[in-house]
C-alpha cells in the first residue's frame, strides 16, 4: 500500500454514497458515510496527508456494470493514489445472478486501476444471516461472491475491507430502520476498520456468531414488521417491477478532487 495517500476516489452503489448517514452540515438527501469519515480519518494518518483530496463517485442503486462503465473510467481521470471499490451488493439481490460473470467484470476493473498504478482496496459484502427474512436468503450467493473477491484481491495486490468477517457490524445499532443500510454508527465502524486494514492493524474481533440483540413483545416485533414492509420493503419492490432506480436522478455527492478537513466529532 502507498506509504501516503494524497488522493482518494471512492467508488460504488448506496453503501458508499453513505445513504442513513446524515450529512452532519444538515444538507437536504445528502450523506456522509463511511469513505467520508475515511478521507477524514486519512487526514491525520500516518499512512494518510494532511493535504488529502477525495473524491466520492457512488450512486445508490447502481448496478456493478453501471459502476464500472460511468465510475471507473471517472476515477482513472482523476489519477489518485488510491481507490475503494464496493460493488455487487445490488447485483445479488437480484433473481439468477451469475456471480462468476459478476467476479470477471470485477477482476477487469481491478486491472485496469493497478495497471495505472493506482492502489485499491476491495470491499466485500455483508453476512446476511442477521439481517431481514429476505436478504437472510442471499447468505449462499454473497457468500460466493466474497470468496471471488478474496481471490481477486489476493491476485492483484489489493486490500480487502472484510465486512463479512466484521462480527461487532451485525450488534445493535449498527443499522438503520430500513435494515439494509447501515447507522451513523455502523458507518463509523466500517471507516474504522478500513483506516486500520490501510495501517496493518486491526479491530479487536473474535468468534463468527452475529451479537445477541434483546428479544421484543411478540406485539412489537409484529408492528415493526409490518411498518417495515410499509415503508422499505414495498417501496423497493415496487421500484424493481417499474424498472426504475432510487439513483436515477442522482449525480455523485463529490465528483472532482477536493481538499479535505479533519474530523470534528
Amino acid at each position: 500500500m502507498t506509504t501516503h495517500i494524497r488522493s482518494y476516489v471512492a467508488v460504488g452503489d448506496s453503501f458508499t454514497e453513505g445513504l442513513s448517514d446524515p450529512d452532519p452540515a444538515g444538507t437536504p438527501n445528502r450523506f456522509r458515510g463511511w469513505a467520508d469519515r475515511l478521507a477524514e480519518h486519512l487526514v491525520t494518518s500516518p499512512v494518510g496527508s494532511p493535504d488529502l483530496t477525495y473524491a466520492n463517485l457512488a450512486i445508490r442503486g447502481r448496478l456493478l456494470d453501471r459502476i464500472i462503465d460511468e465510475q471507473i473510467p471517472r476515477a482513472l481521470e482523476l489519477q489518485p493514489d488510491f481507490v475503494t471499490f464496493c460493488a455487487g451488493g445490488n447485483d445479488c439481490i437480484r433473481p439468477n445472478t451469475d456471480i462468476e460473470y459478476l467476479a470477471d467484470m470485477f477482476e477487469r476493473a481491478v486491472v485496469l486501476l493497478r495497471e495505472n498504478g493506482i492502489e485499491v482496496m476491495v470491499v466485500n459484502g455483508f453476512d446476511t444471516l442477521a439481517s431481514n427474512p429476505l436478504f437472510k436468503t442471499l447468505r449462499p450467493k454473497v457468500a460466493v461472491y466474497n470468496s471471488h473477491l478474496w481471490t481477486i484481491a489476493q491476485r492483484h495486490g489489493a486490500k480487502m475491507l472484510d465486512l463479512w468477517g466484521l462480527r461487532a457490524l451485525y450488534g445493535e445499532g449498527m443499522w438503520s430502520e430500513d435494515r439494509l443500510h447501515l447507522s451513523s454508527a455502523g458507518h463509523e465502524l466500517v471507516a474504522e476498520q478500513a483506516l486500520a486494514t490501510l495501517e496493518g492493524g486491526a479491530l479487536p474481533s473474535a468468534g463468527f456468531r452475529a451479537p445477541a440483540r434483546p428479544g421484543k413483545p411478540v406485539r412489537r416485533a409484529v408492528a415493526e414488521e409490518a411498518q417495515w414492509v410499509r415503508e422499505h420493503l414495498a417501496p423497493w419492490v415496487g421500484r424493481r417491477l417499474r424498472g426504475t432506480s432510487s439513483g436515477d436522478l442522482v449525480k455523485p455527492k463529490y465528483p472532482t478532487l477536493t481538499r479535505v478537513a479533519p474530523e470534528t466529532d
